[in-house]
């Protein structure tokens, strides 16, 4: 596994994080607790040593069980989690209404005031069993707080030792540049995968400039760009990704014929079609860490061997000559 630099910080990470928001069940149609558990200990296994969680994740679920699996292997890790997403206020710009793992009926709020920040942050560390946070982020932009405000409290957290570094996610440029502005924030971590790659226009310069790191997360388009959910697919009720665009008749075909059209470099390469993917991701211009989800230790696996071999320039170039070709509607 290759270890990259956070930011401006000494922090080191690797290459491809462990993502534990589907391991938090909520809008990913429920989890396998114990499942999760061996995932995340084949990831410190193999190497994939950054574990990033978000309280909003199963409402506190998510990190609970990055707490649980990381008991006594705190030293060999970096814990990456988020704020700002509550579910327990009615504060700040609502954001949408969902459904909890056992079905009840709650409300998100996007709100990171100054107090609820801190108040964020011990909570978090509570159920991550832990005294310090690796990587602190804003989850999502929230108008009703200025930036300002919200990277003071951020500050604070990192005076007193509790978080390491600070980052964002979800930022646009112009929130970036107010966030960099108020406090040295190491990082933005957004979308970005073969299906959406809208950064490259104006925030991978910008973060390359000012040496910000950039996280990507979704880099297998919520699992369709493994090839293995097929057009047809009936998601469960509780599944988000039933309403994604790239998921819609049409749209799952043509991705399904550019990923017919890319295999061949896979097979020859004697590897997976999701670690073609992802190693593609990995190696694009601006891209520091690659976020991978994982339900069990086989796609652990799967995904940490993507860090095992390098795509050639030729390799690269058939694979966006096949992306060029590739028109979905939104």
């Amino acid at each position: 596994m290759e270890y990259r630099q956070l930011g401006q910080s000494e922090k080191q990470l690797s290459s491809i994080a462990f993502g534990a928001w589907a391991i938090g069940g909520w809008m990913w149609g429920g989890a396998d607790k114990r499942d999760a558990v061996a995932a995340i200990h084949k990831a410190v296994d193999v190497g994939m040593t950054s574990i990033d969680t978000a309280a909003i994740y199963g409402q506190g679920h998510s990190e609970s069980i990055v707490g649980e699996a990381l008991e006594g292997r705190r030293h060999e890790v970096q814990i990456l989690t988020k704020f700002g997403l509550r579910w327990d206020t009615d504060r700040g710009q609502h954001y949408f209404d969902s459904t909890d793992n056992r079905g009840r009926p709650i409300s998100i709020h996007r709100y990171a005031g100054k107090a609820s920040v801190i108040e964020e942050c011990e909570n978090s560390l509570r159920r991550l069993r832990t005294d310090y946070i690796d990587l602190y982020q804003h989850h999502r932009p929230d108008p009703t707080t200025p930036i300002d405000e919200t990277m003071e409290a951020l500050g604070i957290l990192l005076e007193q030792g509790k978080i390491r570094t600070a980052g964002v996610s979800n930022y646009s440029l112009e929130e970036t540049r107010q966030a960099l502005a108020a406090l040295p924030i190491v990082c933005n971590q957004v979308p970005y995968s073969m299906l959406e790659r809208d950064i490259e226009v104006d925030l991978v310069p910008y973060c390359r400039e000012n040496q910000l790191s950039i996280l990507a997360y979704s880099p297998l388009q919520r699992g369709i760009l493994t090839g293995k959910i097929k057009p047809g697919h009936v998601f469960a009720d509780t599944d988000h990704r039933a309403q994604q665009y790239y998921f819609q008749p049409g749209n799952h075909e043509k991705v399904m014929d550019f990923l017919a059209e890319i295999r061949p470099i896979a097979d020859e390469r004697n590897v997976t079609l999701t670690q073609l993917v992802i190693n593609w991701t990995l190696h694009r211009q601006g891209i520091t860490i690659v976020l991978v989800g994982a339900r069990n230790p086989q796609q652990v696996e799967e995904n940490a061997g993507a860090a095992e071999f390098q795509l050639s320039l030729k390799e690269m170039e058939r694979i966006d000559t096949a992306l060029e070709k590739l028109d979905l509607e939104k």
